[in-house]
Parts: C-alpha cells; structure tokens; sequence
C-alpha cells in the first residue's frame, strides 16, 4: 500500500487509553495521520484529550454488534493494541482470543488494507509463560483472515509510566536487600516506549513490512537482575542483592506488588514471563528500520527526567481497572446514593488557592495530617487484590478527567469549582468524595461530601462502621488542604 494512501486513509488505534495508545495517537496527529481513536466508554474527556481525534465507542468482546464495525468502517490500518491482562492471571487468555477473534473478521468485512499489532517475544521452542503465549495466540488468530498482519514482538518496554518501569524502580527504591530468585538470572531485551512508537508508525509507512514478523528491542541483553543494579547505580543507591534460590514467582510477584504501585493481577502476569528468556531471535527490521535505539541505561534516565519533570504523558493505570470507563458515574444513579455525610468549613483563602491546595491530594503529597490512615486503608486494599493507595498520580501540577488518585479516579473536574472522585478499592458497594469550592459571603466554603452506595448487608455494615471516623478524617483534612492553601 503506497504511503500516500496511507496518508490520506483512517488510521484506527484500538487501546487507544492505553499505555501505548495514549503515546502512539499524538505521534501519528504530529505526522498528518487522520486518527480515529477506538475506546469501550464514550466518555467526553477523550474528546477534550484528543480534540482532532475521532472517538469510535466500541468493545472487541462484544459479539455481533454494530459498534465494532462502526469504528472500522472506512478505515484503511489498524493499529491492535488490544489486551485482557489487567483481568488477571485466570482470566485474560480466553478474553485475548475472543476479542481478537471478533477483530478479525470485523476487519475482514470492512476491507482494511493493514493491521499492526504488538505483540511479545518469546521462543515458541520453549514453554512459555501464559502472558507470552496469549501474545502468540492472539497474532495467529489475528493472522487466520485474509488481511494483511504485521506483527512487533517486544519484550519489557521501559519508560515513565509502564508497568515493568514502575515495578522496577519501586523495587530498588524501596528495598536495601534485594531477593532475587533463580529465574533472575534469565536474560531479556528491554526496549524503550519511545522506540516501539518508532517501529509502529515506522512499519505503517514502509508498506514492505506488511504481513510480516519483527522482533524489536534495545541493544542490550540484560539479566533482571543486571537490570535492577543498573537502575540502583544510576539512582546512586547502594543495594544488596541476595540469591534465594527457592522463591517463587508466584510469591515474589505477591510481595512485589504490595512493595510496587503496581497491582497483583498485572503484577503476576508480567513476571510469570520472567521464566522466559525474552531475547530477539532475529534483526530483520533493521533492513527497513535502520534507527539506533536508545540503551538500557538510557531509557531508565529519559523515564527518571520525564518524572523529575511532571510530564509522563500516559500510565499503566490509565487502563486499570479494566473498563473503568464503563462504571456507573455518580449523576447516572437513579435513586442517588443511599448514604451521604458532608464536612465544610468558612475560610478568607481566595477560591484558586484552596482549589489548588486540594488538588495536591494523594499521591506523593499524600492526605496531609491523617496520611497514615489512608496509607493503612490502602494496605488493606492491597492485601485483598485492590489497586491501594501507592498507585499515586501520573501528575502532581495537573490533574484530568480519568486521571487517578491513589485509589481514587477523577470523575468530574470544574476549575476552581469542583472535584469529584470515583473509588477502585475493594468494596462492598459504590463510593464517591466530592469536593466543592463555594462562596458564602464574604468568605469562601470549602466542602467534602462522602456518598456510599451500599451493596447489601455487607455493604450497611461497611458505612456504618466507618460513620464515627469520619469527622475526624474528613473535617482535619479540610482544615490541613485550607492551611496548605
């Protein structure tokens, strides 16, 4: 297919609020590309994120609907960026499939000329983890149809915001003693996120590279254990590495993931792959890519200064939990929620200062005075498979609609007017905390309302053994995000 026709088609980006998507979309925008962005929830902060982007509202699992066939028609390629792992270790396999299997022939029917996918490396002589074999699976699946499939396989993509990055990094900073198991020793080809962009726009424009294999990663073959005392020399921390021979990775992803922002489900996914070794078994691409891409060390300091910057643009989170767009938003109640309780206090601030004070909350600034009790709220959260309070943020100068707050997701953000967030812990029912900047007077009120939607017995237990706490939680965080203002 000539670049020109290329140019002047439809390009859509399934997973487009994804990890990659997010970062793939604007390259495509700055390089001319009209761009229709596939996502499950039709919510309007794609459009504001994306202004020049069509958003197509499709799910892949969905059987028979019209949706899916909607979003690709007129297209010319795909990008598929697809995937289920945020379900967990159980459930993502089968997930993989049906989608890629609906994609397919929805593909076949629309007459796209191409589709891109990413996929993972792994040799297929040897017995691969469930992640890496799902990856394989879904490219044979994609490739039973009659359009062309030109399949990337990577192995750990590092940059700010990704998983593998995070779990990493979180490892080394937090722990002074390393265990590290057997499967440690296993090599890998870690590639950086800004060179997988690189090779997926680059196999889109060089139209020889259709319905064909690569392999791509960064010049370095590194054990994950070289992998961690890099990362500690360049963050200049002196650590200890102890070889346990007998540990698990079942058990080390456990204790990772309550070490890590990063939660179990993913967590055990990406290292039952670590008895893999993820090496590239060929170098093709180079013949139609001949780029340099970045080392190991140096994707690990581009990913460290975009942090130290605030600017990581997407995150792991933006996608988990899974379909979290679709949840039900707080207006979309139709009796309302069954249990409230609000707090306010009267303050001279002016209205930009206090908004700006409260957006501070979470993450590395935590909850001010009662920090500690969020924290132990988000341990328990982790302990029980929840997303926890270590999430943090992906910015601590801006916040977004769908951005998330530790276990929290902006629901609703109205400048100096309004804050609401959505809770992803585990619960036994629906909750929200609405914050509000209001003038009385004179004076400014500022207020937080808890809404609790509860599911059940259970769910009334939860509320009412929580009620005594709250003045004491909620009226000093309210006085501490006034004093900070």
């Amino acid at each position: 297919m000539p670049l020109q026709e290329v140019r002047e088609g439809r390009i859509l980006v399934t997973g487009a609020s994804g990890y990659i998507g997010g970062r793939l979309i604007p390259e495509l925008l700055a390089r001319g590309y009209h761009v229709r962005a596939m996502v499950r929830g039709g919510a309007p902060e794609y459009r504001v994120r994306w202004p020049q982007v069509e958003v197509a509202v499709a799910d892949a699992l969905d059987d028979g609907t019209e949706a899916l066939e909607k979003a690709l028609e007129g297209v010319t390629a795909v990008f598929y960026l697809l995937h289920s792992l945020y379900l967990g270790p159980k459930d993502f396999e089968a997930a993989d499939i049906k989608a890629a299997a609906n994609f397919r022939k929805a593909v076949q029917r629309q007459k796209v000329r191409r589709v891109i996918y990413l996929g993972g490396l792994g040799d297929i002589r040897s017995s691969l983890s469930s992640h890496l074999r799902s990856r394989m699976e879904v490219a044979e699946e994609l490739k039973r149809g009659q359009v062309p499939v030109t399949i990337l396989r990577a192995g750990i993509i590092i940059g700010s915001g990704s998983a593998s990055y995070e779990i990493i990094q979180h490892l080394v900073r937090r722990l002074k003693v390393i265990p590290m198991p057997y499967w440690a020793k296993n090599r890998c080809q870690p590639i950086a996120v800004r060179d997988v962009i690189k090779y997926l726009i680059g196999v889109l424009e060089v139209s020889k590279t259709a319905g064909r294999n690569f392999d791509i990663g960064g010049p370095n073959i590194l054990t994950y254990e070289e992998m961690l005392m890099i990362l500690s020399q360049t963050l200049q921390k002196k650590r200890y590495f102890v070889h346990l021979p007998f540990l698990s990775i079942r058990v080390f992803a456990y204790l990772a993931s309550l070490l890590t922002p990063v939660p179990a489900p993913i967590t055990q996914c990406l290292m039952e792959s670590l008895k893999n070794e993820v090496v590239c078994q060929e170098d093709r691409i180079k013949e139609y890519l001949p780029f340099e891409p970045l080392s190991y060390k140096e994707a690990i300091i581009r990913a460290l200064s975009r942090e130290e910057q605030d600017k990581v643009h997407t995150r792991w989170s933006d996608a988990y939990p899974p379909a979290h767009e679709l949840a039900i938003k707080l207006h979309e109640l139709k009796a309302g929620p069954r249990f409230s309780t609000c707090y306010s206090i009267l303050t001279e601030k002016s209205t930009a200062s206090l908004f700006s004070s409260l957006c501070n909350i979470g993450g590395k600034e935590g909850w001010f005075e009662n920090n500690w009790l969020w924290r132990m709220r988000g341990m328990i959260d982790r302990i029980l498979g929840g997303v926890g309070t270590s999430r943090g943020r992906r910015s601590y100068a801006r916040l977004a609609v769908n951005d998330v707050i530790d276990f929290w997701r902006i629901e609703e953000l109205r400048k100096e007017q309004r804050l609401l967030l959505r809770a992803e812990m585990k619960l036994p029912g629906k909750a929200w905390l609405e914050f509000n900047v209001e003038e009385a007077d004179s004076l400014r009120k500022l207020s937080v309302v808890a809404y609790f939607d509860a599911t059940g017995f259970w769910g009334k237990v939860y509320w009412y053994s929580c009620l005594p706490f709250h003045h004491f939680i909620f009226k000093e965080l309210l006085v501490a995000i006034e004093k900070r203002s």
